[in-house]
């Protein structure tokens, strides 16, 4: 069954960019369109599970404060959803797990405050997996979070939620935040726009700078490239970040013609789709067409990297596990755990004497891969190695071995640029043959997300998208 919020509100099929300059001319007030929004929300919840907790009534309220006498923000007035793992006053930070605190948070995240700062206006907390661990928004206990497109389907995660409202129309754009290709996976399966930008292009958690390696972005998931772009360019207003490029205001194609490096090997001697790489190929296509200048490449990722990408993810398993109740407050309890938690964790300790040389390989491997920029501008490959997968094939109750199999192939080739911590972005460019989304992913060297910007939208204008027809 596909899910899509109707059209037929005040607030139709439009954008972010859209819908703020609907409100910007008065033509619809802030309070209508936070309204239409919850209203889209009620209607596909029950089908969808993408929220864990709502926030319509402080929604609002902060849309009638808003007034024509206050300097307009880039997105005043524009809904949008927080994932919950991210801190918004007034409600609780779960993490997407039962074991972690029922308390309200009283302050907001600083790349909460970054949405803030945009104009948005967050109407709910979107579902995640617990502590983001796996690729799917699915849980032991509690129905999945479902993919729009067909909800017999998993959209992907950790930031499946987020990525679910935006594609069937429920906000614009949402809060999603990329560990392993959090953001890019739930844009793949969704078919949203989904760009995981370079480490410290936006603020973090502070505890993920502590770790050995920082793989952590955060961002967003759009319907459109204007939207992303918009955004980043807000923000950057807001939150400058000194050690890397400006991006600016990016709105139509670049002029520059790109070397590309193109690349369907799969990472970890995996099988990809036949469709996949049909989808890679076309884009691939389009790209020459254009006057781009396209070279198959084969796959630079090292052969043990995804064993040793598993051994630190694990490495966090182990930490949530053992030192909860530091990083999550005193009343955590580690008893509530989902088992791929659990299980996770006995991986890492049962190997964790080869964490060193792991770490070791990761840093060099992110050098290596920052020198492929000096020949290529861009890097495409696919997002994922299959189409999105029924609920189910990375369920709660797999075996731990069957579990890590299915991930190591499926999300083969988003690490790399978490490990690397450089930019990379999914457009929603095919489409399978169960009329599934197949997301395209484009990666490019430290802080060049204006080159990636910059050919999504050449591409959104030479292979347009849609989305879940309207009900």
């Amino acid at each position: 069954m596909q899910v899509a919020a109707p059209h037929t509100d005040m607030l139709a099929d439009m954008d972010a960019t859209g819908i703020a300059e609907q409100i910007r001319a008065g033509q619809i007030s802030a309070e209508q369109a936070i309204s239409a929004s919850i209203e889209r929300l009620r209607l596909v919840e029950p089908q969808l599970n993408a929220i864990v907790c709502e926030r319509f009534e402080q929604a609002l309220a902060h849309a009638r404060a808003l007034t024509p006498q206050q300097p307009p923000l880039l997105f005043s007035g524009v809904p949008c959803v927080i994932k919950d793992n991210t801190g918004l006053a007034g409600l609780p930070t779960r993490h997407g797990s039962r074991g972690t605190s029922t308390a309200a948070a009283t302050s907001d995240d600083e790349i909460t405050r970054c949405f803030l700062a945009t104009g948005l206006i967050p109407i709910a907390k979107s579902a995640l997996p617990e502590f983001g661990l796996t690729a799917t928004t699915e849980r032991s206990q509690g129905p999945p979070t479902r993919n729009p497109w067909n909800t017999a389907y998993s959209p992907g995660g950790s930031s499946g939620g987020s990525a679910a409202l935006v594609a069937a129309g429920v906000v614009p754009v949402a809060h999603a935040n990329d560990g392993g290709g959090s953001i890019r996976i739930p844009a793949a399966c969704c078919g949203v726009v989904g760009l995981k930008p370079s480490r410290h292009r936006l603020p973090t958690l502070a505890v993920a700078d502590k770790m050995p390696i920082n793989l952590l972005s955060e961002g967003l998931v759009s319907r459109t490239v204007r939207d992303t772009a918009a955004f980043y360019a807000e923000v950057e207003r807001y939150y400058p970040s000194s050690a890397l490029p400006e991006i600016g205001q990016v709105s139509e194609p670049g002029q520059q013609r790109l070397r590309i490096a193109l690349c369907t090997e799969h990472p970890a001697d995996g099988d990809c789709d036949p469709e996949v790489v049909a989808a890679v190929e076309q884009v691939a296509r389009v790209c020459e067409k254009l006057g781009h200048r396209l070279e198959q490449i084969p796959s630079p990722v090292p052969r043990q990297m995804p064993d040793d990408f598993l051994l630190y993810w694990a490495r966090m398993a182990a930490s949530i596990n053992y030192m909860g109740r530091f990083a999550f407050g005193g009343d955590f309890d580690r008893r509530q755990l989902e088992p791929l938690t659990y299980k996770l964790s006995r991986h890492y300790l049962s190997r964790a004497w080869r964490s060193p040389g792991a770490i070791r390989r990761h840093k060099n491997f992110a050098i290596k891969y920052q020198g492929m920029f000096d020949q290529y501008d861009l890097f495409l490959t696919p997002v994922l190695a299959t189409p999105p997968p029924e609920l189910g094939y990375l369920g709660p109750d797999l075996d731990f071995a069957s579990t890590a199999g299915r991930l190591r192939n499926y999300a083969a080739f988003t690490p790399a640029q978490n490990v690397s911590g450089t930019p990379a972005i999914s457009l929603p460019l095919a489409c399978s043959s169960r009329g599934l989304p197949i997301g395209v992913q484009f990666a490019a060297a430290m802080g060049q997300e204006k080159r990636l910007l910059e050919i999504a939208f050449e591409l959104e204008q030479a292979m347009p998208w849609s989305y879940p027809a309207a009900g």
